[in-house]
């Protein structure tokens, strides 16, 4: 550029002025924004953005919820926690009973409890603000449910909890007990059920709590009675008095036990029945306790206290599967298959007028320690439990020679019917020894329906299909001994030399198949002409009753040295759980085979 001449505007320095501007204008206002932010979040006083921030906070509820998860550890903590003031925990304990959480830890495995409806109950509320509300009061609801473990197996589990409203319906949630009892079914689990009081009974102020009264129902025993014949475990404990659909609930399991120390069960309590039939002044103990329902077959077994209760559902529960569609759970065993036994060569007398103890026969022959009966206070005249062979479930069903001889009776009948019908359902096979005189005579016997009861044994022979072996230790006579020996086609039967069979006992059989003759002998050549016959009959029929005679025609398919019994049945037994057992659950999954258990 010359010297002296005008500078000319440059559009490029114009440009960079414009950018300038507009870039102070931007920095100005990002400032602001800046001001504006700080000050809302410094403490500045007396500010009215600040005083309308705080008013927000306070009405706004937690993102996280934690009002409510709190309101729900609050209900949590409560219901288990022991009031030591309340009246029906001080009752509880007075009468030597735990408290039902006390229960709960001791039955299920350490830290294996998981309640399902943990805060299910009456709650009192107060409003604190908007939206917002406090406990003021809570009563659990008096039955604890949910799932847990029993030496490592999930089951379903309720108890009830007397110290509230003393289990009594107008206590507890209804809906809770029949999801329970439904979620067995779904999930294949096994049902404990710890009863102590009506659980789920009806009470008369339920009447005026509601304003009317109602029709009873009784809408979970249908679930129940599904699991039993589905073959879902139902095992059931008295630790209390068990009233009403209480005493239904446990009474309706496949095995039942009582606490001798505090159980009792009843139809309706010592106040009604006065009501009712004048009996005035009755106990618990008086009306149902052990002495009763454990040695009419109501409840299956007594328990000296809750923890042998406890124990024994864990026993029975180790034989059965989760269902009636799985293979019943086995375990190593340490006792030799081959393991004999001499002593049981010599356990039969020769003379049959004599007795022997017919559990040392059991307990020689299955695993050792695995013998568990059922029922040992009730139809006294029949021995029937479980035990292992090789590690596998077993059911065993023997006649009692110590007990009337042996012959069955209406209550023994009725014994082996329902242990029948639970090994059928739950897939266990049987082995029985077998020593069975006939069915139980005389007016008593007649008086009992001992017939009607046997012919029902007789259908559940016939109707079950588990497996049974029979071992013939002694006598087979009669339709009672027919039925036990030739229940199954084939029959699988081994027998010892001790074995005795026939239409009729000899004594007494002779009189009736030689009566004319005797008659005649008696009348034409006197009596002891007549005796001199019967002992003549005798040593025949004693000496054509040899049951290698029976072996000879194929009568018995084997008689065997009692002392290698158990290989044989340890034999037999393993076949079954490695071929016919499987096959068995696979056609009750396919619908081909449907045991009933009640």
């Amino acid at each position: 550029m010359a010297d002296g001449d005008a500078p000319s505007p440059s559009p490029t320095r114009s440009s960079t002025s414009d950018e300038k501007s507009k870039a102070a204008e931007r920095l100005s206002q990002i400032t602001s924004h800046v001001s504006q932010s700080s000050a809302s979040v410094e403490p500045t006083p007396n500010t009215s953005r600040r005083r309308s921030r705080r008013k927000s906070d306070e009405n706004e509820l937690p993102a996280n919820y934690s009002d409510i998860l709190g309101q729900i550890s609050t209900l949590q903590k409560i219901a288990s926690t022991p009031n030591p003031n309340h009246r029906g925990y001080v009752r509880q304990k007075k009468a030597g009973k735990l408290w039902v959480r006390e229960r709960v830890d001791l039955i299920l495995d350490k830290g294996t409890f998981r309640e399902v409806g943990s805060v299910s109950g009456e709650v009192n509320w107060k409003k604190t603000g908007e939206a917002r509300e406090e406990i003021v009061d809570y009563t659990p609801s008096n039955n604890v449910q949910g799932f847990g473990k029993m030496k490592g197996r999930t089951v379903v589990f309720t108890a009830d909890d007397y110290s509230l409203r003393a289990g009594h319906a107008d206590g507890a949630l209804k809906a809770k007990t029949v999801y329970m009892e439904k979620l067995a079914l779904a999930l294949k689990l096994p049902m404990i059920k710890l009863v102590d009081g009506a659980s789920g009974g009806g009470s008369v102020t339920t009447i005026k709590k509601e304003g009317w009264s109602y029709i009873p129902s009784v809408e979970a025993l249908p679930y129940a009675a599904q699991q039993l014949n589905e073959g879902i475990p139902n095992l059931g404990a008295v630790l209390g008095p068990a009233i009403g659909l209480g005493a239904a609930r446990v009474v309706m399991c496949h095995f039942a036990v009582m606490a001798g120390d505090i159980g009792s069960l009843f139809n309706a309590g010592p106040n009604v029945v006065a009501g009712a039939t004048f009996e005035e002044g009755l106990s618990f103990t008086e009306l149902g306790g052990p002495s009763m329902h454990c040695t009419n077959g109501t409840i299956d077994n007594l328990a000296a206290n809750e923890a042998e209760c406890f124990e024994q559902m864990r026993t029975v529960l180790s034989f059965l599967p989760n269902c009636g569609r799985q293979v019943p759970p086995t375990i190593q065993s340490d006792d030799p298959i081959d393991r004999t036994s001499p002593d049981l060569s010599t356990i039969i007398p020769r003379n049959l007028n004599r007795m022997y103890d017919p559990r040392r026969i059991i307990t020689e022959v299955v695993d050792r320690d695995s013998w568990f009966e059922i029922g040992a206070l009730w139809g006294l005249t029949a021995i029937v439990g479980l035990a292992r062979l090789a590690g596998c479930p077993v059911g065993i069903i023997s006649l009692n020679c110590e007990v009337n001889a042996g012959a069955i009776d209406a209550a023994g009948s009725q014994k082996c019917t329902r242990h029948l019908r639970f090994c059928d359902i739950f897939n266990i096979p049987v082995l029985q020894f077998v020593d069975c005189p006939g069915y139980a005579i005389g007016t008593v016997a007649e008086r009992t329906a001992t017939m009607r009861h046997g012919i029902a044994l007789a259908t559940a022979y016939y109707t079950t299909t588990m497996p049974i072996f029979n071992v013939i230790t002694r006598r087979a006579y009669g339709v009672a001994g027919g039925v036990m020996a030739r229940c199954r086609n084939p029959p699988m039967n081994v027998a010892w030399p001790s074995g005795n069979w026939g239409s009729l006992p000899l004594n007494g059989g002779i009189d009736v198949g030689h009566r004319f003759e005797l008659s005649e002998i008696e009348r034409t050549e006197g009596v002891e002409a007549r005796k001199e016959k019967y002992r003549e009959l005798d040593e025949e029929y004693r000496r054509l009753m040899n049951p290698v005679r029976t072996a000879n025609s194929f009568g018995v398919e084997e008689i065997i040295d009692p002392a290698v019994t158990r290989s044989v049945v340890c034999t037999w037994t393993r076949h079954l759980y490695d071929i016919v057992l499987p096959q068995r659950v696979a056609d009750r999954a396919s619908g081909r085979l449907n045991p009933v258990f009640g």
